[in-house]
């Protein structure tokens, strides 16, 4: 397999090992027991580490540890501002590109959106959450804002988890609703506008710890 996509691999699992707590705020993190976990070599795995890192996700002292970062309120409040706003602008850039499929994506999220709230699955809900929003991402044609979202993204996800496992994110199935409608509608400016206080919403910026 091309090393960019074993990299990727292992990057995609440490990085969601982190975000559901699988592997939680200050473990220690060692290359060669992930390599083993996930059945690669040490050099993929320590290639997402420094990927990793980059994103706020892993610290280290050279000789000292590598480890999980605690939960910091304000990386949490500033990836909240950089990601609610590129997803407003991918949203806007979006919706002239929507067609069916693009709609019909976004109902089914939603939908098990909804479902997984209501099963009490939190990790379902951020997965669907995240699939639903991603429409817009992948439509918009802006390689640029994708990127950013990626690279923030996952800082934001651990405190939305939180909110996931409480009544508070039930929220967002109706916020949804109205984002999918204004889309569905050609309201660009207004799909963009919903798509942000869908993230404003979140309330990070209240609790590093929850949401």
């Amino acid at each position: 397999m091309d090393r960019s996509l074993l990299r990727d691999r292992a990057l995609t699992a440490i990085r969601r090992a982190i975000v559901v707590g699988d592997l939680p705020p200050g473990s220690p993190v060692r290359d060669v027991d992930l390599a083993e976990r996930l059945g690669l070599s040490r050099t993929p795995v320590r290639e997402a580490l420094a990927r990793l890192t980059d994103e706020g996700l892993i610290e280290s002292k050279p000789h000292s540890y590598t480890r999980v970062t605690a939960v910091d309120p304000v990386a949490v409040r500033d990836a909240q501002v950089v990601v609610q706003a590129m997803q407003a602008v991918a949203t806007r850039l979006a919706v002239p590109r929507f067609g069916p499929a693009e709609l019909t994506a976004m109902r089914a999220a939603n939908e098990r959106f909804a479902a997984a709230l209501a099963a009490g699955d939190p990790l379902g809900a951020l997965t669907a959450d995240a699939e639903f929003h991603a429409v817009a991402v992948s439509t918009c044609g802006n390689v640029a804002v994708a990127a950013t979202i990626e690279r923030y993204l996952p800082v934001l996800q651990r405190v939305v988890l939180l909110r996931f496992d409480s009544l508070a994110g039930r929220d967002s199935v109706r916020m949804h609703e109205q984002i999918i409608r204004a889309c569905a509608a050609a309201e660009a400016g207004r799909a963009a506008e919903l798509v942000e206080a869908n993230w404003a919403a979140l309330n990070t910026h209240d609790d590093g710890s929850s949401t």
